[in-house]
């Protein structure tokens, strides 16, 4: 299957020009983070398919793309990315932002690490794959058990100002609630 987009640098820029565009400092480790959950929640919406030729590897602090953190070790590289992501794209990485952008480093990696495909590749020895198979198994698990923190895209999930996530729904007068 052909990726969305041509590099993972395209998806990484789109990370940084976003925070950018909200006066935001995007850390590191935030950006490896949502790069990671970018992918596995694409992979999970679109049966499969990549968003973009990343590799994960299992790093003692959390899930990382060895090209990325290589690159990006002495600021922001000076590289030519496409300057406009197909609509699709650029709706589903809004999506990812509007989900996971507002938290910090901590909590993002908090999520990720929790996740099952991280572990497995942790157990397996630093810098070990993390297989798109294993990401989408653990975020299809994920959504199908209720936890909000890895829904599938489309579910809505807000966050209390702790930062817990919280399924919403829309409230119907009259009728009870079944949770």
């Amino acid at each position: 299957m052909p990726f969305a987009v041509n590099s993972t640098f395209d998806v990484a820029f789109w990370f940084s020009d976003q925070a950018l565009n909200e006066n935001e400092y995007l850390q590191p480790q935030k950006l490896h983070r949502l790069l990671y959950l970018a992918q596995a929640h694409f992979a999970v919406a679109f049966d499969g398919r990549k968003l973009m030729p990343a590799l994960f590897v299992a790093d003692e602090l959390g899930p990382i793309e060895p090209t990325i953190y290589q690159a990006f070790t002495r600021g922001r590289p000076d590289v030519e990315v496409e300057l406009f992501l197909p609509a699709d794209v650029e709706m589903f990485l809004s999506s990812i932002w509007r989900r996971y952008g507002h938290l910090d480093a901590n909590r993002l990696n908090k999520i990720t690490c929790s996740n099952n495909a991280y572990s497995i590749a942790l157990r397996k020895g630093k810098r070990a794959e993390i297989t798109l198979e294993a990401m989408i198994a653990a975020f299809k698990d994920v959504a199908t058990k209720g936890n909000p923190t890895g829904a599938a895209i489309g579910e809505k999930v807000m966050v209390t100002q702790d930062g817990a996530p919280v399924k919403v729904k829309a409230w119907v007068p009259g009728t009870k609630s079944t949770n």
